[in-house]
């Protein structure tokens, strides 16, 4: 938030040039702002009981390319924010049950972090600044001027525009709405340390990322340094689960030459990874439940019960209630992981993404082998915004990975490898004159058949 009492952007009082410009525009309800248009720079939550200033404020929005929902009061804020989700928020502090103030922090204790301009008819300077250090983005007091309040979300809008970066985790840089959904539901479930994470998305979207974020972000003072630990279900024969999760005692059967703490041991007061759990076979699942539902295990050929105080995060490619149909799954099991689902989506769905995805992996890539920082040509940029990227960023820090060394050291720009690049036009020419009407396939479904994608 910027807090300039002068005038400017920041605090705002110019009520003079204010009511002339919101009695020209206030009766002027015309913009249908009530659902988020396609191609809408921003979606604008505008919480406000005054049906005038309410439609003027709609209006400004629309002159910025924004569109807008209208809620009188917080019981409607409430109900909006369940089914959609808003860019942006505009607050108004005095309202019928209760205050914008309230509203925005009950958003921030829920683990979102709205971008908020609160707007008031009269500056309360220790609410602004208790509000501007929970992340406030601007306070105004109203009537604001016209051109006041299109520089203000100008600038909101430019800061939805950069992206966001994770400094210890270069493959999580984001600036798409669909990341900041993520990123805020990564933000919420760390809140809670002992709830479950289900983790869905294809293979290579980077669901060990977010899995890894979550444990750094919930760990706090009370928690200690608890550790994150993996197991891929995939990679391990079905009678070597139990041994593997809980741990054997020494002679427990034979080759048991000592004993062993699990990875449940391990990660009693942290992170349980499960990677790929739908491919568990239905006794591990069983042995699994059990130890969800108790806390409690015993290692293998022991008497003795340990505790697990830590948190179990899962994650797989499949459906799982399709896997539950198919009776691969227990719908048991299902209750215990999916407590908080998040839904990791594929790069082909959040092409914003890539310009500073490629910068940050770059960056990442030329600090592992000791080369210079590159930059890519745009023409480069291009040609991977029209590849499907069906091993998602796995397969894009692939690429990157392998056109970096093939880079000669004397070049500051990326050269990007010439066999994929044939590769990627040969496939833009052959989808040249193929339709799905004519056999093709749509983008976005590459790989996968028409109008469907692992979960």
């Amino acid at each position: 938030m910027r807090l300039f009492l002068d005038g400017g952007v920041g605090i705002l009082s110019s009520a003079g040039d204010a009511r002339t410009d919101f009695d020209a525009m206030g009766n002027n309800t015309g913009i249908d702002g009530h659902r988020k248009a396609k191609g809408t720079e921003f979606h604008c939550l505008i919480l406000e009981d005054e049906e005038k200033w309410a439609a003027y404020l709609g209006e400004i929005i629309g002159m910025e390319g924004g569109s807008f929902r209208i809620c009188p009061d917080l019981d409607s804020a409430w109900e909006a924010v369940k089914r959609d989700r808003f860019d942006l928020m505009l607050l108004d502090e005095t309202l019928p049950d209760g205050s914008g103030s309230m509203f925005f922090r009950e958003m921030c204790d829920r683990g979102d972090e709205p971008i908020a301009i609160m707007m008031t008819g009269a500056l309360d300077l220790p609410n602004a600044l208790d509000m501007t250090r929970r992340g406030l983005f601007n306070y105004m007091t109203k009537p604001a001027r016209l051109e006041d309040i299109r520089e203000c979300l100008r600038q909101a809008a430019r800061h939805l525009r950069q992206p966001w970066l994770e400094p210890e985790f270069p493959d999580f840089v984001f600036q798409s709405a669909a990341m900041r959904e993520v990123r805020s539901s990564v933000s919420h479930a760390s809140d809670y340390p002992r709830a479950s994470v289900l983790l869905t998305g294809e293979t290579g979207v980077g669901k060990d990322l977010v899995a890894r974020l979550i444990h750094k972000l919930s760990l706090n003072g009370e928690r200690g340094a608890g550790e994150m630990v993996a197991l891929n279900c995939a990679n391990l024969p079905p009678q070597m689960f139990e041994a593997e999760l809980f741990g054997v005692e020494k002679g427990a059967f034979t080759g048991a030459v000592s004993s062993r703490r699990g990875l449940a041991e391990a990660a009693r007061k942290g992170t349980l990874f499960l990677d790929e759990i739908a491919e568990l076979d239905l006794g591990a699942q069983a042995k699994l439940l059990q130890f969800l539902e108790t806390g409690e295990f015993r290692r293998l050929g022991s008497t003795e019960t340990r505790s697990f105080e830590g948190r179990i995060v899962a994650a797989t490619n499949k459906a799982l209630h399709r896997e539950v149909e198919a009776g691969r799954f227990r719908e048991d099991l299902v209750y215990r992981i999916d407590v908080f689902r998040i839904k990791i989506p594929p790069l082909r769905e959040r092409m914003d993404d890539l310009p500073a995805l490629c910068d940050s992996l770059l960056g990442s890539l030329a600090a592992k082998y000791g080369r210079e920082r590159l930059r890519m040509q745009e023409e480069d940029l291009q040609a991977l915004r029209e590849h499907d990227f069906p091993g998602n960023v796995r397969e894009l820090r692939n690429l990157l990975e392998r056109s970096l060394l093939r880079t000669p050291p004397d070049l500051d720009w990326l050269r990007l490898d010439a066999s994929w690049k044939r590769e990627a036009q040969s496939r833009a020419s052959g989808r040249g004159g193929e339709g799905v009407a004519n056999g093709g396939t749509p983008r976005g479904n590459v790989g996968y058949g028409q109008g469907a994608s692992p979960a």
